[in-house]
């Protein structure tokens, strides 16, 4: 018996000396591992002393001397962690002091109580019979569980996950003294198994409480085992698995084999041992077995987190742009110190073209590479990481892999990586072989992996705005050449109208001069818009102070060449905007030719001028066909829209209301079907002339409304 209770506190001892050693480990200056740390040594010194004096009478006190200072050393660690819960850290303070100040206090006492039984001889007994010291040390088990019961109780829902280990590993040492000493108590005397049992006890908590440790992040573990050995401890304890269950299974079939029982044994161990011969040579299964462990026994290889703020940072350091693509190979080249790098990138044409290097030469032989090509289809459909000096030993590893013959041109190539976007071979990149190369792992390849999918999806953005921006430019030419159009179908039609009255009025010499103006004003017109069309200019960016009553005089004696012919009345005089003269008179232009042509000869057409909320009002109002409202919501202003047939381009009131609300304006349309039309502009006057511009209708404003309107469109 007094054999089991040295091996039991000697083996008690040593757990808890490898625990406090691997929390010596690691991060420093972490306050909960320290007084874990603590606990741990005082706890492997006083069982190894008990261990000791097992058979050694005249030291039997000595254990009860350490025990209280043990049972500090936990109580401490708990209140340590207790007084996290306080906000404030000169609250925590107090708490820890005035606790422990308590707790020490109980434990002097204690130990005072054993040193009085070391010089009396005997226990120090209540009236009832009552030992102290073993009552003593039940109220310090009983403390731990309070403890423990608060801990778990005011534990967050974040870290409970951690503390209920600490909670089971300490509960359970607090329970089992509290047992030992109740139970001693009850029968005046600790039972000589329990106490031997303690031992035993202790170590079966200590991987409780290291599950604990590893979990909680404050008191950051970090010892290294080599690779090598767990690979090896764990293939020989798979193999020692297998043998037991081979063993067992060999026991069966010689006891329930009848008389070819021992045969079938000899038959079942050969070939057992046969197979584990076979995949203990196996390297798929050894490589299988490494990668496993190395993905959920170690830490990582890499610290992920600075990798990736450091990739993206490189990514993003500047604006976008063509130097993305360099970037890109910067930022996977720095993974491995690699000193330069090429990039290929899916191209129009089913092929794969060199766009990009960093600090690495082009060679002139590979600019580009087909898509239906041994290495494109690889990379597809394998999306695995090619490391060139691997393929050049065994080419085998790459399953019928065949690089282009100018491959070999590339020098110093070392992996290719690709670049994969939506489940799509994007591209790949080449990177050079670093000055200190090292065998690469399933995390290598994982982490090129995911880095290549992130740097295809940015390369892919950057080729979406290039061709965003190509369209826009496009469109932006389309726009305009569709505007010049519209605007030289006005001129031409304001041409046709002077030669169709030529032959009529040729002798007219106010006639005559009238056209040639018209001719005149026309051919200025067209080389304007021909000038804008080859530059590209838009004209709305010629902003000057226009008078609205002078531009609108203009235009409508430019559009008296036709019928009906169009009445000016200027309401409000003085009235400037910020514009292009040229694109606001062809802009209203517009809108008074639409009115002309849905006006009959003898109808009538109106240009309006007058003031509203610091706002210039120009109405042109005719009594012709009007339009329904269903039109007027879904046609009107949808560009090549028409009301004209062939005749028409659809662009007129696009264009206008496009005008105006770059001028910061709206546009309104007042139809009713064979009653009329108003079209009404609202655009902003000029600061200049806010307070300047008096209205010439100071009942209403300026403003007409639809009883007006109507009254108008019958006469």
């Amino acid at each position: 018996m007094d054999n089991i209770g040295t091996i039991s506190y000697a083996i008690g001892s040593g757990v808890f000396l490898i625990l406090s050693l691997v929390l010596m480990t690691g991060e420093r200056g972490r306050p909960h591992k320290v007084a874990l740390m603590v606990a741990s040594l005082v706890s492997s010194v006083w069982m190894a002393v008990t261990a000791y004096v097992v058979h050694h009478d005249s030291l039997f006190a000595v254990p009860y001397l350490l025990e209280p200072l043990r049972n500090l050393a936990l109580l401490a660690f708990l209140v340590h962690i207790l007084s996290a819960a306080y906000t404030k850290p000169a609250e925590a303070a107090r708490y820890r002091r005035r606790t422990l100040s308590v707790l020490a206090a109980y434990t002097l006492f204690l130990v005072m109580l054993v040193l009085f039984r070391i010089v009396s001889g005997g226990a120090m007994s209540a009236p009832a019979g009552l030992d102290f010291l073993l009552a003593g040390f039940l109220v310090m088990a009983i403390v731990g569980l309070v403890l423990v019961e608060q801990l778990i109780r005011n534990a967050r829902s974040e870290s409970r996950r951690s503390v209920k280990y600490l909670c089971m590993g300490l509960g359970a040492l607090f329970v089992y003294d509290f047992y030992l000493y109740s139970h001693a108590l009850l029968f005046n005397g600790v039972d000589p198994a329990l106490w031997n049992a303690r031992g035993f006890i202790n170590a079966l908590v200590v991987p409780v409480i290291g599950i604990a440790a590893v979990r909680d992040p404050h008191w950051s573990l970090d010892i290294f085992i080599s690779r090598r050995v767990v690979f090896h401890t764990a293939a020989l304890m798979g193999a020692g698995i297998y043998l037991l269950a081979m063993g067992a299974g060999g026991y069966v079939i010689r006891e329930y084999g009848g008389t070819w029982g021992t045969i079938a044994q000899v038959i079942f161990l050969f070939g057992a041992i046969l197979m584990l011969s076979i995949l203990l040579f196996s390297a798929q299964l050894r490589a299988s077995l490494r990668v496993m462990i190395n993905k959920h026994f170690f830490h990582y290889k890499f610290e992920y987190r600075e990798e990736w703020l450091r990739f993206i940072h490189t990514l993003t350091s500047e604006e976008p742009g063509e130097q993305l693509r360099e970037r890109t190979i910067k930022a996977i080249a720095d993974i491995y110190q690699c000193p330069g790098g090429l990039l290929w990138q899916y191209r129009d044409g089913h092929r794969y073209e060199l766009v990009a290097n960093w600090q690495m030469p082009m060679p002139a032989s590979a600019t580009f590479l087909s898509g239906d090509s041994s290495l494109t289809q690889y990379l597809s459909e394998e999306e695995w990481v090619i490391n060139c000096d691997e393929y050049r030993h065994d080419p085998g590893v790459y399953h019928g892999l065949e690089l282009p013959d100018w491959f070999a041109d590339i020098e110093n190539a070392w992996l290719i990586t690709p670049l994969v976007f939506h489940d799509r071979l994007l591209g790949m990149v080449v990177l050079a072989r670093p000055p200190a190369t090292h065998r690469l792992n399933w995390e290598d390849y994982d982490l090129l992996r995911i880095i290549g999918r992130q740097s295809a999806a940015h390369l892919a953005q950057l080729d979406a705005a290039m061709a965003l921006s190509q369209a826009r430019q496009f469109e932006a030419c389309n726009k305009l050449s569709s505007y010049v159009m519209h605007d030289l179908k006005n001129l031409i039609a304001q041409l046709s109208l002077v030669v169709s009255n030529a032959a009529r009025h040729k002798n007219n010499p106010q006639f005559m001069e009238d056209a040639i103006q018209t001719v005149e004003n026309s051919v200025n017109k067209m080389n304007r818009l021909l000038t804008n069309l080859r530059s590209g200019r838009d004209p709305e960016q010629n902003v000057s102070q226009l008078d609205l009553c002078a531009v609108l005089d203009d235009v409508v004696r430019t559009m008296s060449a036709g019928l009906p012919v169009p009445v000016m009345d200027c309401q409000a005089t003085g009235l400037h905007v910020l514009g292009d003269r040229e694109r606001l008179s062809a802009v209203i232009g517009h809108v008074v030719r639409n009115a002309q042509d849905a006006t009959p000869d003898d109808g009538m057409v109106i240009v309006r001028l007058f003031k509203q909320n610091d706002q210039a009002v120009i109405e042109v109002q005719d009594n012709g066909e009007g339009m329904d409202e269903a039109f007027m919501r879904d046609g009107l202003f949808k560009p090549f829209t028409t009301t004209k047939g062939k005749s028409g381009m659809g662009i007129g009131a696009y264009e206008t209301r496009d005008f105006v609300r770059g001028l910061g304006g709206e546009v309104e349309v007042i139809s009713r079907v064979a009653e009329g039309t108003t079209f009404r502009m609202r655009i902003p006057i000029s600061e200049e002339t806010k307070n300047s511009v008096k209205s010439s209708d100071n009942s209403n404003n300026g403003k007409i409304d639809d009883r007006q309107f109507k009254e108008t469109a019958r006469c």
